[in-house]
Parts: C-alpha cells; structure tokens; sequence
C-alpha cells in the first residue's frame, strides 16, 4: 500500500508533535533517513509518517506498507528537510561486559556483524592511555581482523606464554548461545584447518616469528576473544573500544573479502580511513607521484571519498549524488589551457543564424563557485538564511508563472520587453523596440541583492546608487521594472525555515598534472592555489574579468577546497613541471606495495592467482623449482600490479610452502 494522499503538512506537524510526547520505538529508529526540524531535531521518516496516517485515518501505527524512500520523496513534497542518516556507533569491550551506543547490538546474535563495517579501534588501559594498532608495511588499517590485532599486539607475551593446551582451548567465538564456543589459537594455518578446515582465519606474526592463527569471520567475531584476554591479562579499568557504522546495500552485495589475505593498511589517528587523508587536510594541495600503475588516480578517488563522507567510507562508488557534486575530476593533457580551465571565449549560435562568442566559466571555476556558496552560505546568520529562502521563494513563484517570450514588461520610459530565457546566472531579455541591440541579459544576483534590501526602489537612480555606479546603465532600467512587477505581484509567503548550511570540503582532482602546459593552464591562479593565500586574501582579477557583469569582481579560492594531483615520474613532461606549481603542492611518493590493498578489489583475478599457485604448490617442494615455474600464477599477480618476483614471493608464496 502506497502512502495515503490525504496526508498533509499540518498532519505532519501533528505527527512530530505526538512523537514529541510519546517517543519513537526501538524498532521504529531510523536507519536511513531523518527528518530535521528547525530546532535541528531529528525524526525518522518512516515513523512520522504511520503516526501521521494513524492520526488521519484511524489505523494502527505501521511502517511496514511503505519504504524509507517513498516516505522520504512524500516529505521532500511537503518542503520538509530530509537528511541521509550516517551514524557511527560505539562499542566498549571491558573484562565484564561488553555495550554498544547501537541498541540492536546483542552478545546473543554476533552474526549481526556481517552487516556493519569498522571505522577505528582502540586500547584503553586503566590510567586512560590510548594504545592502537602498531602496523605493519602495507597493513590496512580498519578490516574486520583489527580487534583482535590489536589484542595480539597488546598481549602478546602473555598469549604467546600460555601451554599449547590452554591455546587449543582459548575462546575466541560463540555466535549464539545455543551454538558451541569456537576455540583455539594455533601456531600456524595447516594446525588451524585440522581444527576447522576454513579460510576464516587471522593470522599474527611477533618479532620472534611465531604465528598465531585464530577463527575470525565478521566485525564481531572475536568480541569473546578480546573479552578473554581481558580477563585473564588485564587490569581492571582495561577496555577495548570500536567504534563502526552500519554497511551501505552497496556493501553488502560486494563479494566478502577473502580472510585469508593479510593484507592491511596505515592510517593516522586522524578520523579519516586513509592515511593521505591526513595530508590533504593539513597541506591543502597535494600530489601523488609514482611509476605508472601504482593505483594513484585510485587512491585520488578514495582520499575524496574518505573525507568528503567524514571517514565513514573511502569508496567512491557509495557517495550519494549530493555529495560526489563536492569532488571534480579533470586530466590535463598537451592542448589543455585557461579557457577550459578557468574561463574563455566560446561560440555559439544567435537566434538569426549567426554565430558569435560568449564568456564560459571553465570546470574549475563552476567547482569554486558551489565551494564558495557553501563556504560562504554556512557563515551566515539564521536570520539572514530565512531572508534569502524569502526571496528565493518569491523569485520562484513569480518566474513560474510568468509565460516566457510571451508576457512583455515596460520600463519606467514604456519601453517594451519580454523575458525569453532564465539560466543560474541571468535573466535573458528582447526588446523588440531597439534596432540595435535588441537582446539583453540581466544579472540574478543583482535583482536578488534588491528583493533582498529593505529600501523600495523607485527610479533607476535608486538602483544606481545601490550598486555605486556614478551613471547609470541600460540594464538598470529593466532590472527596475522586473523588480517592480516581482514586487506588485507577490503572493504571501510563509517564512521559510532554512536549514543551516554546514560547512563542506570541496576535492579537485587533476589527473596527469604534469602533462598539461602548468602556466597555460593556470595563468594568474598560480597565487590563488597557495595554501597560504586561501579566501580573499588571494583574490585576484581573472583575463576575462572586463567582461563580467561586475568587472570588479575577484576571483578566490576558498578555505574548504582541496587540491589533489597525479603524476608519473617517468614521464619526460615532470622535468619542466613550474617550480611555482612545486613549491605550492606537497609531493607525495606512491610505491607499488604501498597500494597491496587494491587486490581487495580485484577478488575472481586475486582468487585465480592463489588457485593456481596453491595447486603449484601440490607439486613443487622447493624454492629453486617453484621459482622456475612461478610463471603459471604470477601472470595473474602481474595484472594485480605486482611487479617483482621477490614481491610475489614475500607476500603470497612463502605462506604457502
């Protein structure tokens, strides 16, 4: 059953009110997506809208006829504010007890874990020092086998001290409380399959070069294990802390990673996920150098995910539509200049036939102008939002109703024109009366900055003195004359609650920087990009800029954009890269085993390799012959970026002997 139709904003209100006084179920939370208030309160849509329905229509209290989305697009209609709920979770791991700020958490189904994702872990001792994850070369920071890593790592002596036979027994899982515990913790994989004859294993290696190799499956499948290392080493006041999120449906149809595969990877404790998210936020602009194939313009794409989803995921795939509109991709090449750039003549057809040329803002100005309106919208005042919204919203109305081409105005002079077009930047006018320049384009933001002054304007002289222009100019006359009709025409408005504008990073990544022609490209914005010359303190005059609405207007850069470039090293075009450009930028080296983590996403072409290199296995007893017929599975290693056979070796062949 679809949404009743006869539910409407004043039941809304009414909805909110009731849950206001009588609170949302456990059951009924959300999980998605909110409804935001303009307190800032949050409700879950779902629910707002069966108590809704229960109110009207006298039914029981029922989500189960409709989906989040549909309830979301229903509120959306009604001009309510919905937000996509990403909300991290809190779980503490004490010798006693184990609790979660997620309510659905329960020590009596871990298999709930498969459906959640990790986003940091951490060790607490008794006197509230942190400890974390000391990581290895290549390690990955955050996988499902972390929590327990990190237990090893701070129990090690007295793990690796226990009798065999207290190892055997150790627990580690017991998903259920009618299932038996799993445990032991053996000294290598083959032990472990004679225990149980499966891939869902971790194993952890000391200095010493012993092996321990435990069960581990999904996030919380070793929370007993960890529990026990508490109780049996710890001191009281010890815990371990994780803190995780629940999988996007994206996630959760990807094939689960293959466990066996200790790969890993470093992080700083900065919040992010990745490590070079550490770096853009505090360089500004960064570029990632390397030998071709070493997955930088990859990486690009997970450092912008990461932070523009405030660590929740480094997947580029998952952002929303919303948000991949804060990240631009460009790559430059040899015929790349300002006018694609930054902004430049472009041809275009006339309504007569004729061709001529318009000013065009290239990709990386329309980038800055949605970085500035953010930057600039979240500085702004709850009273000056509404005032905006107010006049949005009349502007709105008025053009909606307003047939193009065909309902003329008239200037304070009874000159007669007609609006033919409306674009995000300016109102397109003819005036068939003048013979010479029949055609006209009016600024948004002018008419926008009169709705929004509390002074009337009366005569074109009042709009000249409020832009401080000494003279007049024609389009002043007919900005008047529309401002007027907006004016005369208007229709109650509501005051509109606008929400609060949070303020956003804004990532630009330019693949291939060093192929482009640097000062060809940038031209004046060389002093714009430097980190230290963010907001108007770098503003400057583009090329173009007599050719703007306002000539006076500055180009900056602001405080929420970050750069992200990519380079080969053994492209020939890195010698003659602007040293301007170098000293702007922080140079980062990508190696080859610095990016192990890219065979996660590789899983039939990795899965193959370690087929074939186990049956190879079978059959060659030692180094010298293996090496001879590595061929057979390093073919598909190759495709996965592995370029030596020593690094093959290291990584996936030696475990196997």
């Amino acid at each position: 059953m679809a949404i009743p139709k006869n539910i409407s904003k004043e039941d809304i209100f009414k909805a909110i009110q009731y849950i206001d006084e009588n609170g949302v179920p456990n059951q009924n939370k959300s999980k998605k997506y909110e409804l935001v208030d303009e307190s800032g309160k949050t409700y879950p849509v779902k629910y707002v809208i069966a108590v809704a329905n229960h109110l009207v229509n006298y039914v029981d209290i029922s989500t189960e006829e409709f989906h989040a989305e549909e309830a979301k697009k229903f509120l959306e209609k009604l001009d309510f504010i919905v937000e996509t709920k990403q909300e991290k979770f809190k779980l503490t791991i004490s010798a006693n007890e184990v609790t979660s700020t997620d309510d659905r958490f329960t020590m009596d189904n871990l298999a709930l874990g498969d459906h959640y994702k990790p986003l940091d872990v951490y060790f607490i001792n008794a006197s509230g020092a942190k400890v974390r994850r000391k990581y290895n070369k290549g390690e990955r920071r955050n996988s499902n086998q972390t929590l327990p890593r990190l237990a090893f790592q701070v129990f090690e002596q007295q793990i690796a001290a226990l009798p065999m036979e207290e190892k055997e027994q150790f627990p580690i899982c017991q998903y259920t409380p009618n299932t038996e515990i799993i445990r032991g913790i053996f000294p290598s994989i083959e032990e472990f399959k004679r225990f149980r004859n499966s891939i869902e294993y971790l194993v952890y290696r000391n200095d010493d070069g012993q092996q321990f190799v435990i069960y581990s499956w999904n996030i919380f499948s070793t929370i007993l294990f960890v529990q026990e290392c508490l109780k049996r080493f710890g001191n009281e006041g010890d815990q371990f802390v994780l803190i995780y999120r629940e999988k996007d449906k994206k996630e959760e149809t990807v094939q689960t990673e293959n466990k066996n595969v200790d790969i890993e990877r470093l992080q700083e404790t900065s919040g992010y996920r990745n490590p070079y998210s550490h770096y853009l936020i505090e360089s500004k602009n960064i570029i990632l150098h390397g030998a071709p194939g070493t997955g930088k313009t990859h990486l690009a794409k997970e450092i912008a995910a990461d932070i523009i989803s405030d660590g929740y995921f480094d997947d580029f795939s998952l952002l929303s539509d919303e948000q991949k509109r804060q990240i631009e991709f460009v790559q430059f090449h040899p015929n790349y200049d300002y006018s694609d750039f930054v902004e430049g003549l472009r041809p275009r057809i006339n309504d007569d036939g004729s061709v001529g040329f318009e000013l065009k803002d290239g990709i990386f100005k329309r980038f800055i102008a949605r970085a500035k309106k953010n930057f600039e919208d979240s500085q702004k005042t709850q009273e000056q939002r509404e005032k905006e919204a107010t006049v949005e919203s009349m502007m709105f109305d008025y053009f909606s109703n307003i047939e193009l081409g065909v309902d003329g105005l008239e200037t304070a002079r009874g000159t007669k024109f007609y609006i033919t077009e409306i674009d995000d930047k300016h109102i397109h006018i003819s005036i068939p009366e003048n013979k010479i320049s029949n055609k006209l384009r009016l600024s948004i933001s002018e008419l926008k900055a009169m709705l929004d002054f509390k002074q009337t304007f009366t005569q074109v002289k009042d709009v000249t003195n409020f832009f401080g222009k000494l003279n007049p100019t024609q389009h002043f006359s007919y900005l008047l004359a529309i401002y007027k009709d907006i004016k005369l025409n208007k229709k109650p408005i509501t005051n509109p609650k606008a929400k609060p504008d949070k303020l956003k990073p804004y990532i630009f990544i330019i693949d291939e920087i060093n192929r482009g022609e640097i000062s060809k490209i940038f031209g004046e914005l060389f002093y714009s990009i430097d980190p230290g010359y963010r907001g108007r303190t770098g503003e400057v005059s583009t090329q173009y800029a007599n050719m703007h609405d306002n000539p006076e207007e500055r180009f900056y850069i602001p405080e929420n954009v970050y750069l992200i470039g990519t380079m080969n090293d053994i492209d020939r075009s890195v010698d003659s890269f602007d040293f301007a450009m170098r000293r702007r930028f922080r140079f980062i080296e990508i190696k080859a085993d610095d990016r192990l983590e890219m065979l996660d996403e590789l899983g039939e072409v990795k899965e193959e390799a370690i087929r074939r290199m186990t049956a190879l296995n079978n059959e060659i007893s030692n180094v010298e012959e293996l090496n001879q017929h590595y061929h057979i599975g390093a073919s598909y290693f190759l495709k996965l970026k592995y370029l030596t056979f020593n690094q093959l070796w290291t990584d996936y062949l030696e475990p196997l002997l």
